[in-house]
Protein backbone atom coordinates (compact mmCIF):
# COMPACT_ATOMS: atom_id res chain seq x y z
CA UNK A 1 0.00 0.00 0.00
CA UNK A 2 0.92 3.50 -0.38
CA UNK A 3 1.99 5.20 2.81
CA UNK A 4 1.68 8.45 2.33
CA UNK A 5 1.67 11.79 4.99
CA UNK A 6 -0.87 14.61 4.29
CA UNK A 7 -0.42 18.42 5.77
CA UNK A 8 -4.08 19.34 7.36
CA UNK A 9 -4.22 23.30 6.99
CA UNK A 10 -6.95 25.15 8.31
CA UNK A 11 -8.98 27.05 6.54
CA UNK A 12 -10.34 30.37 6.76
CA UNK A 13 -14.37 31.48 5.29
CA UNK A 14 -12.34 34.03 2.85
CA UNK A 15 -9.95 31.17 1.59
CA UNK A 16 -13.41 28.85 0.34
CA UNK A 17 -14.40 29.00 -3.24
CA UNK A 18 -17.30 31.05 -3.29
CA UNK A 19 -18.84 28.09 -5.69
CA UNK A 20 -18.39 26.18 -2.19
CA UNK A 21 -22.15 26.49 -0.73
CA UNK A 22 -24.18 24.17 1.96
CA UNK A 23 -27.34 22.45 0.82
CA UNK A 24 -30.44 24.40 1.11
CA UNK A 25 -33.56 23.29 2.24
CA UNK A 26 -35.98 24.05 5.03
CA UNK A 27 -35.78 20.44 6.93
CA UNK A 28 -33.11 17.86 7.23
CA UNK A 29 -32.84 15.39 4.61
CA UNK A 30 -33.63 11.49 5.90
CA UNK A 31 -30.84 9.31 5.66
CA UNK A 32 -31.13 6.26 2.92
CA UNK A 33 -31.80 3.33 3.88
CA UNK A 34 -30.09 -0.28 1.96
CA UNK A 35 -33.24 -0.67 -0.52
CA UNK A 36 -32.42 3.13 -1.36
CA UNK A 37 -28.73 3.32 -1.23
CA UNK A 38 -28.70 0.27 -3.94
CA UNK A 39 -31.23 1.41 -5.76
CA UNK A 40 -29.61 2.98 -9.89
CA UNK A 41 -29.43 6.54 -10.03
CA UNK A 42 -31.93 8.21 -11.50
CA UNK A 43 -29.80 9.15 -14.07
CA UNK A 44 -29.00 7.49 -18.02
CA UNK A 45 -27.37 4.65 -17.64
CA UNK A 46 -23.91 6.02 -19.35
CA UNK A 47 -23.85 8.66 -16.04
CA UNK A 48 -23.36 6.05 -13.21
CA UNK A 49 -20.69 2.68 -13.07
CA UNK A 50 -21.86 -0.05 -10.89
CA UNK A 51 -19.44 -1.15 -8.03
CA UNK A 52 -19.36 -4.29 -10.05
CA UNK A 53 -17.32 -2.88 -12.68
CA UNK A 54 -14.59 -1.83 -10.01
CA UNK A 55 -14.48 -5.46 -7.54
CA UNK A 56 -15.78 -8.01 -9.34
CA UNK A 57 -12.85 -11.13 -10.04
CA UNK A 58 -14.52 -12.58 -13.05
CA UNK A 59 -15.49 -9.08 -14.35
CA UNK A 60 -11.42 -8.56 -14.15
CA UNK A 61 -10.48 -11.67 -15.87
CA UNK A 62 -12.63 -10.68 -18.56
CA UNK A 63 -11.12 -7.05 -18.85
CA UNK A 64 -7.71 -9.47 -19.15
CA UNK A 65 -8.66 -11.14 -22.35
CA UNK A 66 -11.39 -8.40 -24.03
CA UNK A 67 -9.54 -5.16 -23.51
CA UNK A 68 -5.80 -5.36 -22.13
CA UNK A 69 -4.94 -8.79 -24.57
CA UNK A 70 -6.05 -6.96 -27.54
CA UNK A 71 -5.57 -3.24 -27.08
CA UNK A 72 -2.21 -1.68 -28.25
CA UNK A 73 -0.67 -0.28 -25.09
CA UNK A 74 2.35 1.63 -23.97
CA UNK A 75 5.30 0.12 -23.22
CA UNK A 76 8.43 2.48 -23.40
CA UNK A 77 10.03 6.07 -24.86
CA UNK A 78 12.36 5.69 -27.54
CA UNK A 79 14.88 7.20 -25.76
CA UNK A 80 14.99 4.13 -23.52
CA UNK A 81 16.31 2.00 -26.42
CA UNK A 82 18.50 4.25 -27.30
CA UNK A 83 21.90 1.56 -28.86
CA UNK A 84 21.19 -1.96 -30.66
CA UNK A 85 21.09 -4.44 -28.63
CA UNK A 86 19.57 -2.24 -26.00
CA UNK A 87 16.04 -4.22 -23.74
CA UNK A 88 13.49 -2.99 -21.76
CA UNK A 89 11.34 -5.48 -19.75
CA UNK A 90 7.80 -5.49 -19.05
CA UNK A 91 7.08 -7.62 -15.77
CA UNK A 92 3.48 -6.84 -15.41
CA UNK A 93 1.66 -7.51 -18.82
CA UNK A 94 -0.57 -10.92 -18.38
CA UNK A 95 2.78 -12.46 -20.01
CA UNK A 96 6.14 -10.90 -19.83
CA UNK A 97 7.72 -9.21 -22.49
CA UNK A 98 11.04 -7.70 -23.27
CA UNK A 99 11.63 -4.76 -25.59
CA UNK A 100 14.88 -5.07 -27.75
CA UNK A 101 16.40 -2.40 -29.98
CA UNK A 102 18.11 -4.71 -33.41
CA UNK A 103 21.25 -4.30 -35.32
CA UNK A 104 18.54 -2.73 -37.74
CA UNK A 105 17.36 -0.63 -35.17
CA UNK A 106 14.09 -1.35 -35.34
CA UNK A 107 12.18 -2.03 -32.02
CA UNK A 108 10.97 -5.78 -31.73
CA UNK A 109 8.88 -7.34 -28.73
CA UNK A 110 8.75 -10.92 -26.88
CA UNK A 111 7.48 -13.23 -24.87
CA UNK A 112 10.65 -12.96 -21.96
CA UNK A 113 10.37 -16.63 -21.38
CA UNK A 114 12.95 -19.27 -23.34
CA UNK A 115 11.18 -21.51 -25.65
CA UNK A 116 12.54 -24.62 -23.96
CA UNK A 117 11.44 -24.80 -20.22
CA UNK A 118 9.76 -21.56 -19.73
CA UNK A 119 12.28 -19.90 -17.41
CA UNK A 120 12.68 -16.16 -17.58
CA UNK A 121 15.09 -14.58 -20.16
CA UNK A 122 16.06 -11.17 -19.03
CA UNK A 123 15.43 -10.25 -14.98
CA UNK A 124 16.66 -6.17 -15.49
CA UNK A 125 15.02 -3.64 -15.82
CA UNK A 126 16.83 -2.55 -18.87
CA UNK A 127 20.08 -3.05 -20.00
CA UNK A 128 22.30 -4.10 -23.32
CA UNK A 129 22.63 -7.75 -25.01
CA UNK A 130 23.53 -8.57 -28.37
CA UNK A 131 22.20 -12.26 -27.78
CA UNK A 132 20.41 -13.50 -24.09
CA UNK A 133 21.35 -17.45 -22.99
CA UNK A 134 18.91 -18.85 -20.49
CA UNK A 135 20.77 -19.82 -17.11
CA UNK A 136 18.88 -22.88 -16.96
CA UNK A 137 19.79 -25.10 -20.14
CA UNK A 138 21.66 -22.19 -22.18
CA UNK A 139 19.96 -21.76 -24.77
CA UNK A 140 20.52 -18.48 -26.61
CA UNK A 141 18.45 -15.91 -28.56
CA UNK A 142 19.50 -12.90 -30.28
CA UNK A 143 17.75 -9.80 -31.19
CA UNK A 144 15.69 -10.63 -33.70
CA UNK A 145 14.32 -14.04 -31.24
CA UNK A 146 16.10 -16.73 -33.42
CA UNK A 147 17.45 -20.08 -31.22
CA UNK A 148 20.96 -19.49 -32.39
CA UNK A 149 22.58 -22.02 -29.68
CA UNK A 150 21.52 -25.23 -28.37
CA UNK A 151 24.62 -27.27 -26.20
CA UNK A 152 24.22 -30.94 -27.44
CA UNK A 153 21.97 -30.38 -30.04
CA UNK A 154 21.88 -33.79 -31.96
CA UNK A 155 19.23 -35.64 -29.78
CA UNK A 156 16.54 -32.44 -30.60
CA UNK A 157 17.56 -32.73 -34.28
CA UNK A 158 16.93 -36.89 -34.61
CA UNK A 159 13.42 -35.89 -33.75
CA UNK A 160 13.76 -32.92 -36.10
CA UNK A 161 13.45 -30.54 -33.50
CA UNK A 162 15.35 -28.09 -35.60
CA UNK A 163 16.82 -24.39 -33.55
CA UNK A 164 14.38 -22.31 -36.18
CA UNK A 165 11.65 -23.89 -34.99
CA UNK A 166 12.68 -22.90 -31.10
CA UNK A 167 12.24 -18.97 -31.33
CA UNK A 168 11.45 -16.80 -29.13
CA UNK A 169 7.23 -15.50 -29.65
CA UNK A 170 6.78 -12.05 -30.93
CA UNK A 171 4.26 -9.67 -30.18
CA UNK A 172 3.25 -6.86 -32.43
CA UNK A 173 4.98 -3.63 -32.10
CA UNK A 174 5.02 -0.33 -33.47
CA UNK A 175 5.46 3.25 -32.65
CA UNK A 176 4.30 6.75 -33.03
CA UNK A 177 6.19 10.25 -31.76
CA UNK A 178 8.60 7.80 -30.13
CA UNK A 179 6.10 6.24 -28.03
CA UNK A 180 6.16 2.78 -28.46
CA UNK A 181 3.17 0.29 -27.97
CA UNK A 182 2.84 -3.52 -28.12
CA UNK A 183 -0.52 -5.41 -28.58
CA UNK A 184 -0.52 -9.29 -27.54
CA UNK A 185 -3.46 -9.66 -30.55
CA UNK A 186 -2.04 -11.59 -33.13
CA UNK A 187 -4.38 -10.06 -35.27
CA UNK A 188 -4.28 -6.49 -33.83
CA UNK A 189 -5.40 -3.58 -36.58
CA UNK A 190 -2.32 -1.26 -36.77
CA UNK A 191 -1.45 1.27 -34.01
CA UNK A 192 -2.12 4.34 -36.56
CA UNK A 193 -5.38 3.19 -36.87
CA UNK A 194 -5.83 2.24 -33.31
CA UNK A 195 -4.86 6.20 -32.29
CA UNK A 196 -6.02 7.84 -35.06
CA UNK A 197 -5.30 11.86 -34.13
CA UNK A 198 -5.45 11.05 -30.42
CA UNK A 199 -2.04 12.50 -30.32
CA UNK A 200 -2.38 15.33 -32.15
CA UNK A 201 -1.97 17.58 -29.14
CA UNK A 202 1.46 16.25 -28.39
CA UNK A 203 2.75 16.07 -32.13
CA UNK A 204 4.88 19.52 -31.82
CA UNK A 205 5.90 18.83 -28.19
CA UNK A 206 7.47 14.79 -29.35
CA UNK A 207 8.97 15.61 -32.33
CA UNK A 208 10.48 19.27 -32.83
CA UNK A 209 13.18 18.85 -30.87
CA UNK A 210 14.49 15.46 -29.55
CA UNK A 211 12.63 14.46 -26.18
CA UNK A 212 14.22 11.49 -23.59
CA UNK A 213 12.53 10.03 -20.48
CA UNK A 214 14.57 11.29 -17.35
CA UNK A 215 12.77 10.42 -14.41
CA UNK A 216 10.97 6.65 -13.56
CA UNK A 217 9.55 5.49 -10.78
CA UNK A 218 6.46 2.97 -9.70
CA UNK A 219 3.64 2.90 -7.13
CA UNK A 220 1.85 -0.13 -6.50
CA UNK A 221 -1.83 1.11 -5.41
CA UNK A 222 -4.78 -1.27 -3.66
CA UNK A 223 -6.99 -0.09 -6.12
CA UNK A 224 -8.49 -1.12 -9.01
CA UNK A 225 -6.48 -0.09 -12.45
CA UNK A 226 -9.54 1.68 -13.71
CA UNK A 227 -9.93 4.37 -10.20
CA UNK A 228 -5.97 5.43 -11.56
CA UNK A 229 -6.99 6.03 -14.98
CA UNK A 230 -10.17 7.98 -14.08
CA UNK A 231 -7.75 10.60 -11.77
CA UNK A 232 -7.10 11.98 -14.99
CA UNK A 233 -10.40 12.38 -16.68
CA UNK A 234 -12.05 13.55 -13.24
CA UNK A 235 -11.53 17.22 -12.74
CA UNK A 236 -13.79 17.40 -10.01
CA UNK A 237 -11.00 16.16 -7.77
CA UNK A 238 -9.78 19.53 -8.29
CA UNK A 239 -11.12 20.34 -4.74
CA UNK A 240 -9.34 17.86 -2.92
CA UNK A 241 -6.05 19.79 -3.94
CA UNK A 242 -7.67 22.94 -3.29
CA UNK A 243 -8.42 22.30 0.59
CA UNK A 244 -6.16 19.96 1.30
CA UNK A 245 -2.90 22.55 0.76
CA UNK A 246 -2.54 26.37 0.02
CA UNK A 247 -1.38 25.10 -3.50
CA UNK A 248 -4.06 26.63 -5.55
CA UNK A 249 -3.37 27.56 -9.05
CA UNK A 250 -6.30 27.07 -10.92
CA UNK A 251 -9.47 30.19 -10.85
CA UNK A 252 -12.85 29.58 -12.26
CA UNK A 253 -12.02 31.61 -15.10
CA UNK A 254 -9.12 29.08 -16.02
CA UNK A 255 -11.42 26.40 -15.55
CA UNK A 256 -13.55 27.17 -18.08
CA UNK A 257 -11.02 27.51 -20.63
CA UNK A 258 -10.39 23.43 -20.86
CA UNK A 259 -12.20 21.96 -22.85
CA UNK A 260 -12.53 18.08 -23.90
CA UNK A 261 -11.88 16.54 -26.93
CA UNK A 262 -13.53 13.37 -27.20
CA UNK A 263 -11.66 11.06 -29.95
CA UNK A 264 -12.56 7.83 -31.29
CA UNK A 265 -11.60 4.44 -29.84
CA UNK A 266 -12.20 6.06 -26.37
CA UNK A 267 -8.94 8.73 -26.48
CA UNK A 268 -9.60 12.33 -24.96
CA UNK A 269 -7.97 15.12 -25.07
CA UNK A 270 -7.98 17.79 -22.52
CA UNK A 271 -6.49 21.07 -23.56
CA UNK A 272 -6.95 25.30 -23.55
CA UNK A 273 -5.78 25.90 -19.70
CA UNK A 274 -3.33 28.25 -19.11
CA UNK A 275 -2.07 28.13 -15.39
CA UNK A 276 -0.97 31.45 -13.50
CA UNK A 277 2.32 30.18 -11.31
CA UNK A 278 3.54 33.73 -11.23
CA UNK A 279 1.04 33.76 -7.92
CA UNK A 280 1.35 30.80 -6.30
CA UNK A 281 3.90 31.68 -3.20
CA UNK A 282 4.56 27.96 -2.58
CA UNK A 283 5.66 26.95 -6.21
CA UNK A 284 8.91 28.60 -8.62
CA UNK A 285 7.53 30.95 -11.62
CA UNK A 286 8.34 29.04 -14.91
CA UNK A 287 9.91 30.57 -17.51
CA UNK A 288 9.12 30.41 -21.27
CA UNK A 289 12.69 29.84 -22.42
CA UNK A 290 11.91 26.18 -20.75
CA UNK A 291 8.79 25.36 -22.30
CA UNK A 292 8.60 22.37 -24.50
CA UNK A 293 8.29 22.74 -28.04
CA UNK A 294 4.63 23.80 -29.05
CA UNK A 295 3.57 24.91 -25.67
CA UNK A 296 3.93 28.10 -23.08
CA UNK A 297 5.63 27.71 -19.68
CA UNK A 298 1.98 27.57 -18.48
CA UNK A 299 0.53 25.15 -20.60
CA UNK A 300 -1.43 22.55 -18.82
CA UNK A 301 -2.88 19.51 -21.42
CA UNK A 302 -3.44 16.23 -21.07
CA UNK A 303 -4.43 13.30 -23.09
CA UNK A 304 -5.53 9.30 -21.75
CA UNK A 305 -5.25 7.06 -24.52
CA UNK A 306 -7.74 4.03 -23.64
CA UNK A 307 -7.52 1.65 -21.93
CA UNK A 308 -4.25 2.72 -19.45
CA UNK A 309 -1.85 4.98 -20.54
CA UNK A 310 -1.81 9.27 -20.25
CA UNK A 311 0.26 11.72 -21.31
CA UNK A 312 0.03 15.35 -19.77
CA UNK A 313 2.55 18.62 -19.74
CA UNK A 314 2.69 21.43 -17.22
CA UNK A 315 4.35 23.51 -19.90
CA UNK A 316 8.04 23.36 -18.75
CA UNK A 317 7.96 19.30 -18.23
CA UNK A 318 5.45 16.30 -19.77
CA UNK A 319 4.69 12.87 -17.65
CA UNK A 320 3.46 9.85 -18.97
CA UNK A 321 1.67 7.29 -16.71
CA UNK A 322 1.02 3.49 -17.75
CA UNK A 323 -1.62 2.07 -15.44
CA UNK A 324 -1.40 -2.36 -15.02
CA UNK A 325 -3.80 -4.32 -13.63
CA UNK A 326 -2.69 -6.80 -11.09
CA UNK A 327 -5.24 -7.93 -9.30
CA UNK A 328 -8.82 -6.60 -9.02
CA UNK A 329 -8.26 -4.30 -6.52
CA UNK A 330 -4.50 -4.14 -6.89
CA UNK A 331 -2.62 -1.89 -9.82
CA UNK A 332 1.07 -1.32 -10.93
CA UNK A 333 1.19 2.32 -11.73
CA UNK A 334 4.68 3.61 -13.88
CA UNK A 335 5.65 7.37 -13.85
CA UNK A 336 8.14 8.54 -16.57
CA UNK A 337 9.13 12.59 -16.81
CA UNK A 338 10.04 13.89 -19.83
CA UNK A 339 11.95 16.69 -21.25
CA UNK A 340 14.22 18.30 -23.91
CA UNK A 341 17.13 15.70 -24.42
CA UNK A 342 19.58 18.60 -25.36
CA UNK A 343 19.28 20.94 -21.94
CA UNK A 344 21.94 22.28 -20.35
CA UNK A 345 22.84 20.43 -17.02
CA UNK A 346 21.22 23.78 -15.48
CA UNK A 347 18.04 23.60 -17.67
CA UNK A 348 17.44 19.83 -16.41
CA UNK A 349 18.42 20.48 -13.15
CA UNK A 350 15.37 23.31 -13.28
CA UNK A 351 12.97 20.79 -15.11
CA UNK A 352 13.12 18.30 -12.84
CA UNK A 353 12.00 20.69 -9.63
CA UNK A 354 9.35 21.73 -11.72
CA UNK A 355 8.76 17.84 -12.53
CA UNK A 356 8.79 16.98 -8.91
CA UNK A 357 6.56 19.90 -7.42
CA UNK A 358 3.72 18.19 -8.59
CA UNK A 359 4.43 14.62 -10.01
CA UNK A 360 7.55 13.36 -8.33
CA UNK A 361 6.79 10.56 -5.41
CA UNK A 362 6.47 13.33 -2.75
CA UNK A 363 4.81 16.08 -4.64
CA UNK A 364 2.42 18.64 -4.44
CA UNK A 365 -0.27 16.55 -6.23
CA UNK A 366 0.71 12.64 -6.92
CA UNK A 367 0.41 11.86 -3.15
CA UNK A 368 -2.97 12.79 -2.88
CA UNK A 369 -4.32 11.21 -6.16
CA UNK A 370 -2.97 8.20 -5.23
CA UNK A 371 -4.30 8.25 -1.50
CA UNK A 372 -7.70 9.18 -3.12
CA UNK A 373 -7.81 6.11 -5.54
CA UNK A 374 -7.18 4.04 -3.15
CA UNK A 375 -9.59 5.23 -0.63
CA UNK A 376 -12.29 5.05 -3.18
CA UNK A 377 -11.09 1.76 -4.04
CA UNK A 378 -11.85 0.53 0.10
CA UNK A 379 -15.21 2.07 -0.56
CA UNK A 380 -16.12 -0.50 -3.49
CA UNK A 381 -13.74 -3.34 -1.93
CA UNK A 382 -15.98 -3.09 1.21
CA UNK A 383 -19.59 -3.50 -0.80
CA UNK A 384 -20.09 -0.40 0.96
CA UNK A 385 -20.27 1.98 -2.15
CA UNK A 386 -22.89 1.01 -4.38
CA UNK A 387 -22.59 3.12 -7.89
CA UNK A 388 -19.97 5.77 -8.89
CA UNK A 389 -21.61 9.14 -10.17
CA UNK A 390 -20.20 10.40 -13.53
CA UNK A 391 -23.29 13.11 -14.24
CA UNK A 392 -21.65 16.62 -14.41
CA UNK A 393 -22.64 17.98 -17.88
CA UNK A 394 -20.76 21.49 -18.27
CA UNK A 395 -20.25 21.41 -22.08
CA UNK A 396 -17.31 19.26 -22.23
CA UNK A 397 -15.69 22.10 -20.03
CA UNK A 398 -14.76 22.87 -17.04
CA UNK A 399 -15.40 20.01 -14.42
CA UNK A 400 -17.24 18.16 -17.48
CA UNK A 401 -17.62 14.34 -16.47
CA UNK A 402 -17.78 13.74 -20.37
CA UNK A 403 -14.18 12.47 -20.20
CA UNK A 404 -15.33 9.65 -17.91
CA UNK A 405 -18.26 8.89 -19.55
CA UNK A 406 -16.10 8.96 -23.36
CA UNK A 407 -14.12 5.90 -21.42
CA UNK A 408 -16.53 3.75 -20.23
CA UNK A 409 -18.84 4.18 -23.49
CA UNK A 410 -15.81 2.36 -24.89
CA UNK A 411 -14.90 -0.08 -21.70
CA UNK A 412 -18.97 -1.02 -22.50
CA UNK A 413 -18.32 -1.24 -26.38
CA UNK A 414 -15.21 -3.71 -26.01
CA UNK A 415 -16.63 -5.56 -22.98
CA UNK A 416 -20.25 -6.42 -24.41
CA UNK A 417 -21.38 -5.05 -20.97
CA UNK A 418 -22.77 -1.68 -20.01
CA UNK A 419 -20.82 -0.28 -17.01
CA UNK A 420 -23.58 0.86 -15.15
CA UNK A 421 -25.00 -2.61 -15.41
CA UNK A 422 -22.66 -4.79 -16.11
CA UNK A 423 -24.02 -7.61 -14.93
CA UNK A 424 -26.36 -8.10 -18.13
CA UNK A 425 -24.07 -8.94 -21.66
CA UNK A 426 -25.35 -6.63 -24.26
CA UNK A 427 -22.86 -7.80 -27.34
Amino acid sequence: MTRLVLRWFQLGEHELDRNVRPVQGGSSMPSRNRETWERPPDLPGTHFVDAMAYSDPELFEEEKQRILARAWRFGCHDSELPDPFDFRTIDHAEVPLVMIRGEDGKVRTFYNVCSHRGAKLFNDLSGNARTKTCFFHHWTFDWRGDCVSRPRPQPYEALHLKAQDCGLKEVATDSQYGLIFFNLDDDAGSLTNYLGDALSAFEQTLTEEPVEVFHYHQAEIQANWKQWVESNMDHYHEWMHVMLRRTNVITEETLFHRKAELHSGGHITFRGMEIDYEHEGTIAPREQSKAMPGLTAQTFQATPLFPNTVLMTRGTVMRIDTTTPLTPDTSLVEFRGLGLKDDTEEDRMVRIRQHNEFWGPMSHNLPEDLFAAEQCAAGYRSGGAAYGIICREENLSAQDDGGMRHFYAEWSKWMGRSASDPKIITA
